[in-house]
């Protein structure tokens, strides 16, 4: 089994779930991609949607930006359930974000980081989610 199928797999991604992609490029995983779609049976959204989604994908490069505010964006599409998973290149890979940097934005915008592992030969997956607040 290819690593990709494997890392889509540790992401519990499920049949009928849709999918949006923030931040694809040249660079990201065309089989890691492919997985996804095969496995949830519906396509990536890669635009703008007014659909709200299961989970977030964004691929993010240092360079790329301020990622608070890429979270901030993805979570007005996501559903209350859903995750964001923020996808970067392996230490030692062109583009590679130090996990220090997605650990100090997701706080600071009311998400926990509850994973990381490879998900692909040159890429990383953090998972994100809601801070869950206590019931008054």
């Amino acid at each position: 089994m290819s690593t990709s199928r494997l890392g889509t797999e540790k992401m519990g991604l499920v049949p009928g779930e849709l999918i949006l992609e923030i931040g694809g490029g040249s660079d990201a995983d065309q089989s890691l991609r492919a997985s996804i779609e095969a496995i949830t049976g519906t396509s990536i959204i890669e635009d703008e949607t007014n659909e709200v989604v299961d989970a977030v994908i964004i691929w993010w490069r240092e360079g790329d930006g301020e990622l608070e505010d890429e979270l901030v964006d993805a979570l007005t599409y996501l559903s209350e359930a859903g995750s964001i998973w923020v996808l970067t290149p392996k230490a030692g890979r062109d583009g590679h974000v130090e996990p220090s940097d997605i650990q100090d934005a997701a706080p600071n915008v009311g998400l926990s980081q509850t994973s990381t592992f490879a998900v692909a030969s040159d890429w990383t997956a953090t998972r994100l989610v809601a801070r869950k607040t206590a019931k008054r």
